[in-house]
C-alpha cells in the first residue's frame, strides 16, 4: 500500500513557487508516496497542522517545506519519537537542509523517496513555564537582540539586509551587562553565547566545527569580553571560515545548561524571550530523511 505523506508547506517562504510545489507532488507519487498539501497561513499553523497529524497518524511522515522557521514551526508540532521529517528548502537560508546536505528542492525529492532516516538530536528551551524546541541554535546576548530589533518593514524591502541595520543599531546601542551560565556544576560568566546543535551559522558559515545534529549535546560558544571588536572578529573569523578562536572566546561541549540575566534570546533565527532560560539536549526526537 502507498505510504501517505504530509507536506506543511510555507508558500510566502523566499523560493517558494506553485509550479515547483506541483512539480514535486508529481515526483512522489510517480514513486508511490500519497501526498496531501497543507498550506500555511501564519506562523501558528505550522505546528498546528503538525500537532494535528500526529494525534491522527501512529507513525507519521510529516515534510515541512520552508525556511528554517517553517521548520521549527513544524518540530514543535511533534510527539517526540515517532514522526519522520522530511525537508523541502524553500527558504533564503535553509540551514538545516545544509547540515542535511540537501543541495537543491530535486535532491530532496530524491531523499524523500529513498526514505534514509538518521535519528535527530534537538535542544528544549524553557522560561517562565514555556517551553520551544530548537534544531540549530540558541543565541543569547548580541545575537538575540539583533534578531528582536529587527524591523518588519526593513525586512520586507532588503530581506537579510534588515539583519545588517539591526546589528548597526545593536552595536550603537551597546549592552555591556554580562549573564551567567551554570552547566556541569560550574558557572561561566560570559557577554554573550550561542548554544549550537548544528555547526552552520546562517548559511553555509562554520559557527561551531565539532557540533553535529546527530550528535548527544550541545557545543557553546561564548563571548567572555563585552567588547563590540570580539564580535566584529567572530563574525570576520566565520566569513574567513576560521574556527572562533582568541582569548575572549570559549567552546565548551554541554547537555543541560541554566543562564541568568536578562538577554534577548533567538531560536533558530526567531526571536524567542529574555533570559532566564533552562536548555536541554533531547536526543532521539525525529527520524529525519537523509
Amino acid at each position: 500500500m502507498a505510504e501517505r505523506c504530509f507536506l506543511i508547506v510555507n508558500p510566502t517562504s523566499g523560493s517558494y513557487s506553485q509550479q515547483k510545489i506541483e512539480r514535486v507532488m508529481t515526483a512522489l507519487r510517480g514513486h508511490g508516496l500519497i501526498p496531501e498539501l497543507m498550506l500555511t497561513g501564519s506562523a501558528a499553523d505550522a505546528p498546528l497542522f503538525a500537532r494535528r497529524i500526529c494525534a491522527e497518524e501512529a507513525e507519521p511522515f510529516i515534510v515541512a517545506g520552508g525556511g528554517d522557521g517553517t521548520i521549527n514551526g513544524v518540530v514543535n508540532g511533534l510527539v517526540p519519537g515517532r514522526a519522520t521529517l522530511g525537508v523541502l528548502p524553500f527558504g533564503t537560508a535553509n540551514v538545516l537542509a545544509r547540515e542535511l546536505n540537501i543541495k537543491s528542492v530535486d535532491d530532496a525529492v530524491q531523499k524523500l523517496v529513498r526514505g534514509g532516516t538518521r535519528r535527530l538530536q534537538i535542544g528544549l528551551i524553557e522560561a517562565r513555564g514555556e517551553r520551544k524546541y530548537f534544531f540549530l541554535m540558541a543565541g543569547i546576548g548580541f545575537d538575540g537582540a539583533v534578531v528582536e530589533n529587527v524591523r518588519l518593514g526593513e525586512k520586507k524591502i532588503i530581506g537579510k539586509g534588515a539583519y545588517l541595520l539591526s546589528a548597526l543599531r545593536t552595536l550603537a546601542a551597546w549592552d555591556r551587562q554580562k549573564l551567567e551560565i551554570k552547566v556541569d556544576g560550574r558557572v561561566v560568566e560570559c557577554h554573550g553565547a550561542v548554544v549550537c546543535n548544528g555547526a552552520k551559522y546562517g548559511g553555509d558559515f562554520v559557527l561551531a566545527p565539532a557540533a553535529d545534529i546527530f550528535t548527544p549535546g550541545f557545543q557553546v560558544l561564548c563571548v567572555r569580553g563585552g567588547k563590540r571588536w570580539t564580535y566584529l572578529k567572530l563574525a570576520l573569523d566565520m566569513v574567513a571560515g576560521r574556527p572562533p578562536q582568541g582569548k575572549d572566546i570559549a567552546v565548551f561541549p554541554a547537555r543541560e545548561l541554566e543562564i541568568s540575566g536578562n538577554k534577548a534570546i533567538q531560536v533558530d533565527g526567531d526571536y524567542y524571550c529574555h533570559a532566564p532560560v533552562r536548555i536541554t539536549a533531547v536526543e532521539d526526537f525525529v527520524r529525519v530523511i537523509v
